[in-house]
């Protein structure tokens, strides 16, 4: 079986003469997988249509915000409803604060949120934050945890910076790169001896705390809770990076799942409905200062922008008016682990599932992925294979070993069954 993606091929040569590497984003060029992109017309629920007219079963969810399925009803109805009455005002409107009343009632352990336009904001925003607050420079963060594209966290990064080949970027500067300390994910005594050696100087800790970037990456136990209580004794911030768990894991997102408070935890993808959103939140005792209250500074013509926010409330009632939707979400997700698990294990070859909630990676290796350095021994080639054979099965994976899987709740057994199925075939033919 092989699907036809002439048209896709034609329009990514088209995209390269205007476009540098003809995307807007790194990971979608097909790099560490080989071939043209997939270019999509349109998509609904499970799945993905595209220019080609083939249909396929999505595996990325616009990685991570299509948490409900494609052109969810409500979200596409509430920005329509929005754009009729106009699309952006540069003022306040009543929208942003219900839905910082209702992001703020889920989410545990903050006051207060600011909405900004991405995920790399939130985290940039949230670390000046932070280094305003204690008065201190240096931050920790961890090898292969990707916090967007700020200067000051491409310190060896991952997802499109490690696939791309280039996990320390040029165009940061030294100066920047130094107050950015490093750490192994997983790894507790090594940030006990970073915190050892920079004494009352480090601002705050960084980290995915379900690293979606090296694939998925779960934290041991005792990981978080350890690096929680390095932070307090040294008088430094833990800001969790929900960008990908928040309001995916649970409604409290990661902190509720793992049962660990950060200081500042950062949003993106599903508190946008798909729209581009991000924000961060914290206790009132941190969020002072930010101006207008204080004099850590950041703005944004578009941040909370009328469409965004009416799409964000409707998927943030939704999900918070039906928690059983993290459930079946989970449910699913195992489904589809248990399942490739058989078919890989029955095929004798070596790899790693790892899945926590609805995220989920396989690892072509033989040893257990718990860092930056176990994903990185994942034999690639086996994963393009894995890659092209679903995907002429009409099946979409991330186009990177070093992704996670986001499953949306319109996904269906037979569509997860299909995928194990599709699998089979595809490692019946190595």
């Amino acid at each position: 079986m092989s699907f036809s993606y002439q048209r896709s091929s034609a329009l990514f040569k088209e995209a390269q003469k205007v476009i540098p590497g003809g995307v807007n984003s790194p990971v979608r060029a097909f790099n560490a997988v080989g071939g043209s992109p997939v270019f999509v017309n349109h998509a609904k629920g499970a799945y993905l249509y595209d220019v080609d007219g083939n249909k396929i079963i999505d595996y990325i969810a616009s990685w991570g915000p299509m948490i409900l399925g494609h052109a969810f009803d409500p979200v596409v109805d509430a920005v329509k409803a929005a754009a009729d009455k106009g699309t952006s005002y540069g003022m306040p409107t009543e929208l942003e604060t219900k839905i910082a009343e209702l992001a703020v009632s889920m989410a545990p352990n903050v006051d207060q949120i600011r909405m900004v336009n991405s995920g790399t904001e939130a985290c940039m925003s949230a670390v000046r934050l932070a280094r305003g607050f204690t008065g201190r420079d240096k931050i920790i963060k961890f090898a292969g945890c990707y916090h967007g594209h700020s200067d000051s966290f491409l310190i060896q990064a991952g997802s499109g910076a490690v696939t791309f080949g280039s996990p320390n970027s040029p165009g940061v500067t030294q100066g920047t790169a130094k107050d950015t300390l490093l750490a192994q994910y997983n790894n507790l005594e090594q940030v006990a001896d970073i915190f050892k050696k920079n004494e009352g100087e480090i601002a705050c800790v960084i980290i995915e705390p379900i690293a979606g970037n090296m694939g998925c990456i779960v934290p041991q136990k005792g990981f978080l809770e350890g690096v929680r209580s390095l932070c307090d004794e040294n008088g430094s911030l833990f800001i969790f990076d929900e960008v990908m768990t928040g309001f995916r894991l649970a409604a409290g997102g990661a902190q509720e799942t793992t049962g660990v408070k950060a200081d500042i935890v950062t949003y993106g993808k599903v508190i946008g409905g798909g729209l581009p959103v991000g924000a961060f939140a914290a206790r009132q005792e941190i969020m002072n200062h930010l101006a207008p209250l204080g004099p850590v500074y950041q703005a944004g013509t578009l941040s909370g922008n009328p469409l965004a926010m009416s799409a964000g409330i409707a998927m943030l009632s939704h999900l918070n008016d039906n928690p059983d939707i993290f459930t079946s979400l989970a449910q699913k997700t195992e489904r589809l682990h248990k399942g490739i698990d058989v078919v890989l294990t029955e095929k004798g070859m070596p790899y790693q599932i790892n899945r926590y909630g609805s995220m989920m990676s396989v690892h072509f290796t033989d040893q257990p992925v718990i860092d930056f350095t176990s994903a990185a021994t994942g034999n690639n080639d086996w994963f393009k294979k894995f890659f092209h054979g679903l995907l002429n099965r009409g099946i979409y994976l991330p186009p990177s070993a070093f992704e996670s899987y986001f499953l949306n709740n319109a996904l269906s057994n037979e569509d997860i069954d299909k995928t194990i199925e599709a699998t089979r075939e595809v490692v019946a033919e190595w």
